[in-house]
């Protein structure tokens, strides 16, 4: 499946802080908890409790988000598919990092163990 550049730049220019709370709905409704939320956020991105509100706050772009990130090193063995779209397959740098992020939040609402999401060898 091909994404389109208009695609890739509406990913770029949507805030952080539109999506959280989606994030945790999703994950709460589930059984799942904010820390367990905060935890994946952490792993995929270096990104702590205290950045994670910043970031919310300042309304920032997924653009500026993944740009201020440390992506894990663990983080291209997410594989699967996650909204109709192969994760490994998807090109765009940018675009594939945030469905890094909505794999692992998928997988943290499925009720995958922790070690797992985490991709702990």
């Amino acid at each position: 499946m091909k994404t389109s550049d208009k695609q890739h730049e509406r990913i770029a220019n949507m805030t952080f802080a539109s999506v959280y709370p989606h994030y945790l709905t999703k994950v709460t409704k589930k059984g799942r908890t904010k820390e367990e939320l905060h935890q994946v956020i952490t792993w995929l991105t270096g990104f702590h409790n205290e950045d994670i509100q910043q970031l919310i706050e300042e309304k920032v772009t997924f653009k500026e988000f993944f740009d201020q990130a440390t992506l894990h090193p663990n983080a291209p063995l997410i594989k699967g598919v996650i909204c109709g779209y192969r994760v490994e397959e998807i090109e765009n740098p940018l675009t594939r990092q945030l469905r890094y992020l909505d794999k692992l939040v998928d997988e943290l609402a499925k009720g995958k163990k922790m070690e797992k999401i985490l991709r702990e060898r």
